[in-house]
């Protein structure tokens, strides 16, 4: 240790209170945290690039440090779907400080990382009140059936209107309309669970038509359009 000629004539004083860092909430407990290892939560992370055309939510669930799972899920960008099957591959395994100071290919990602990284350190995980956290395998809860992202697409103008395109039911084939063409319900169909039957054996018009469902004032609307096509 190199010290300045200033502080080498300085005499030396004691230090009085030493009660280390103020205890954070960490899956059901109360940790004072000292080193990396001391870290463990189930939590998440929002990220962009620096042009803003997409974003990732980054989940993990760290135990003792160490990142045991990891949820990546990304829209908006080509590229950061690629980038997220590598980050995917990077993060287990890493302390969530190795994982920071780590390239995950994708600006979006990193800045998940970063993101998520300051929630957990300071006791803000969704697990922070949670005795024992969530077991390795929780992320698969955040995905809708049949293991697929939870999303939601929306297109609208000025001149023509809203037309729903995808939401947490599924992918949108139909919108009802009332007398005033304003929307009062959609047809969907749960691609998710769609897949999940035609890989189990199921025929696929039939695997299509059992996962067909509605939502809102569908059945006797005025006028139903496809909102992809009209």
């Amino acid at each position: 240790m190199t010290y300045s000629h200033e502080v080498e004539r300085m005499c030396p004083l004691t230090k009085g209170p030493h009660h280390g860092p103020a205890p954070i909430p960490e899956e059901g407990a109360w940790v004072k945290a000292y080193e990396i290892k001391d870290i463990s939560g189930y939590t998440h992370g929002i990220g962009w690039c620096a042009p803003q055309q997409g974003t990732c939510k980054l989940s993990l669930n760290v135990k003792n440090g160490v990142i045991e799972e990891a949820l990546v899920e990304t829209i908006g960008c080509s590229g950061m779907t690629h980038s997220a099957a590598m980050a995917g591959e990077i993060l287990p395994g890493k302390t969530i400080l190795e994982a920071l100071n780590t390239d995950l290919v994708c600006d979006a990602i990193n800045v998940a990382m970063r993101e998520l990284f300051l929630q957990i350190v300071y006791g803000r995980s969704q697990t922070a009140f949670s005795e024992d956290g969530l077991p390795i395998g929780a992320g698969l809860e955040d995905l809708g059936k049949g293991l697929r992202s939870m999303t939601g697409t929306i297109f609208s103008t000025r001149a023509k209107g809203v037309r729903y395109l995808e939401l947490t039911e599924g992918y949108i084939t139909k919108l009802a309309l009332d007398e005033n063409s304003e929307v009062i319900g959609y047809q969907f169909v749960r691609l998710g669970k769609m897949l999940e039957a035609i890989r189990h054996g199921a025929e696929p018009n039939k695997a299509y038509a059992d996962n067909i469902g509605t939502y809102g004032q569908f059945e006797g609307a005025a006028k139903y359009i496809d909102p992809r096509e009209e």
